[in-house]
């Protein structure tokens, strides 16, 4: 089934520092020069942060390369960008990320019908002996894979 979603960027970091309890679908207000990079897929995740400040949400510390054919149109790379949620969507996310522990961490950028969108994780981060276990886990279920596969 084709969702006609594009992945541009994704951030695998943020899987394997954070137990992702719930995940939102936000828009962002981008500069056209912006959007044509984003096209291009030079976007970067890493190190990037979500907030709630003064009712609206933004990204920061996320990097959209200059476009290469921009001129004096082109942004800052990192400059701070507004998300787009709904009002509801924002009051719920000031309840939780007052709450002890819990982020907002962009987890990937795509494309959907000709949208730039971003999609938040709203996080806890894990502890180092979580991140151990997490890997074990994916290890024994790589092993049990690969020999399932040698049976058949």
């Amino acid at each position: 089934m084709d969702t006609g979603e594009k992945l541009i960027a994704s951030n695998k970091k943020a899987l394997h520092d954070y137990f992702i309890l719930e995940k939102f679908e936000a828009g962002m207000v981008l500069a056209g020069t912006e959007v044509k990079s984003a096209r291009e897929g030079r976007v970067n995740l890493k190190e990037s942060y979500a907030l709630v400040r003064d009712g609206e949400a933004i990204l920061v510390g996320c990097h959209i390369s200059p476009y290469s054919h921009g001129n004096r149109e082109n942004q800052d790379p990192t400059r701070t960008r507004k998300l787009l949620l709904h009002r509801a969507e924002i009051r719920k996310l000031i309840g939780k990320t007052q709450e002890k522990g819990l982020t907002l961490v962009p987890l990937r950028v795509y494309l959907k019908r000709g949208r730039v969108k971003l999609e938040l994780g709203l996080a806890r981060g894990r502890k180092l002996h979580d991140k151990r276990d997490a890997e074990r886990r994916k290890e024994a279920d790589r092993e049990a894979r690969a020999a399932m596969k040698e049976r058949r």
